[in-house]
């Protein structure tokens, strides 16, 4: 019997936010069982509507406030000030995210992450005394410069001269003069909460990893690279807190390298799921439940990399709960996440992008009733232990003659 279901999804990205997702998905369990108790838990990752969702958890509130975007033109953006007054919660997506960055404009060697530098100011302004900075989702590679000039460093070429905005202008860096930098940062507990997996430099760096997704090419992956490489020296050389390793160090690529940048000014690096799942009391629901669906764009080799999916399936198997993911596709590794027991693509036919992530709620609707039915029909079927007992226990006829 279904009677308990927790509906625990990410967002869908340029398409569905968690809530979203949430909502689509109950409609589509509500088709099939109409009386189960449905306890719906959008997650966030750090990325897109992870202000909202920290401070409708706690009580909070939303600050609205406008910042540069990635692109250069000012945005208007937001961060989330928690019931408790002293604590703020930066979302970078919501001032420097993917879904800023119009197509046409998609380089991620000359995007910034100015506005988060500018959001973390305006937190300070505030005088709280811990600052969150989820990370995810995000359109920018310049490692957190753009937010380091924000709070008052100087990038300087070898001239002296003030770099510009972007990744690709990190080859010509020669030298940081931090005597600008905000002195508050000095009196606040500064938390970045990322994907571990994330590293800055190297083959699996941010900008191999996730550069063509924000638009560049093989040639704008190795001059980001190489940017990301000089970053990382100088920042260690003239910023950074003694031994700290912002070249592999655990979640020092979040968000396009924000992380070691931030990690320079002495933030603590932290795995986003241990920092931003405790105020949604998960662990608690997914214990309670008969069922529990999850859900992402993609679901495939990368998911067991710090993905929401993989996090839902750990903890729901840890008190033996049933896991059924839903994705918009499904890619290599798909059937092998561990936790997941089932994964069901949205799609029932081949469309384009354009038209999927347009009709995404109707599509993730539908998929979760068609998954649903089929496990509904499964807890129907006998059981072959079953079977194989009523087969046993009848006399087989003897031949006709």
């Amino acid at each position: 019997m279904l009677t308990r279901v927790v509906v625990a999804p990410s967002g869908f990205k340029e398409s569905l936010s968690a809530e979203a997702a949430a909502d689509a998905i109950a409609a589509g369990v509500r088709r099939v069982l109409p009386d189960a108790e449905l306890d719906l838990v959008p997650l966030v990752d750090g990325g897109e509507g992870t202000a909202v969702a920290l401070a409708a958890a706690t009580g909070g509130r939303l600050v609205t406030v406008p910042a540069t975007g990635p692109v250069g033109e000012t945005v208007g953006a937001h961060f989330a000030l928690l019931s408790s007054g002293d604590t703020a919660v930066v979302e970078m997506a919501a001032v420097a995210g993917l879904s800023l960055v119009p197509r046409d404009l998609r380089d991620p060697g000359a995007t910034t992450t100015y506005g988060v530098g500018e959001l973390i100011r305006s937190a300070l302004d505030r005088g709280v005394r811990r600052i969150l900075v989820g990370c995810g989702d995000s359109g920018t590679s310049d490692g957190g410069a753009g937010a380091l000039q924000a709070l008052g460093a100087r990038l300087l070429d070898e001239r002296g001269e003030e770099l510009p905005a972007g990744g690709r202008e990190l080859t010509r860096l020669h030298r940081i003069d931090p005597r600008g930098l905000d002195t508050r940062l000095a009196d606040v507990e500064l938390l970045v909460a990322c994907n571990p997996y994330n590293v800055l430099c190297g083959e699996r760096g941010v900008a191999r990893v996730f550069g063509p997704q924000k638009g560049a090419t093989p040639e704008q992956v190795e001059q980001l690279s190489a940017g990301l490489e000089n970053w990382a020296f100088v920042l260690t050389r003239d910023v950074a807190v003694p031994d700290t390793d912002l070249r592999y160090g655990p979640g020092t690529g979040a968000s396009g390298g924000l992380g070691a940048g931030l990690a320079a000014l002495g933030a603590r690096l932290l795995p986003r799921f241990d920092v931003l799942l405790d105020h949604l009391d998960l662990d608690a629901r997914l214990a309670r439940a008969d069922l529990v669906v999850t859900a992402e764009g993609a679901l495939d080799h990368q998911t067991p990399r710090g993905k929401v999916p993989a996090e839902v399936a750990r903890r729901a198997k840890l008190y033996g709960r049933p896991v059924l993911a839903l994705a918009g596709t499904l890619g290599e590794g798909a059937h092998e996440v561990p936790g997941v027991d089932a994964c069901h693509g949205i799609l029932p036919a081949p469309m384009e992008l354009a038209e999927a992530l347009l009709r995404a709620s109707e599509l993730l609707t539908d998929a979760t009733e068609r998954a649903l039915r089929m496990i509904v029909l499964g807890t129907r079927l006998p059981l072959v232990s079953e079977v194989q007992a009523e087969v046993s226990g009848t006399q087989r006829p003897s031949s006709v003659r």
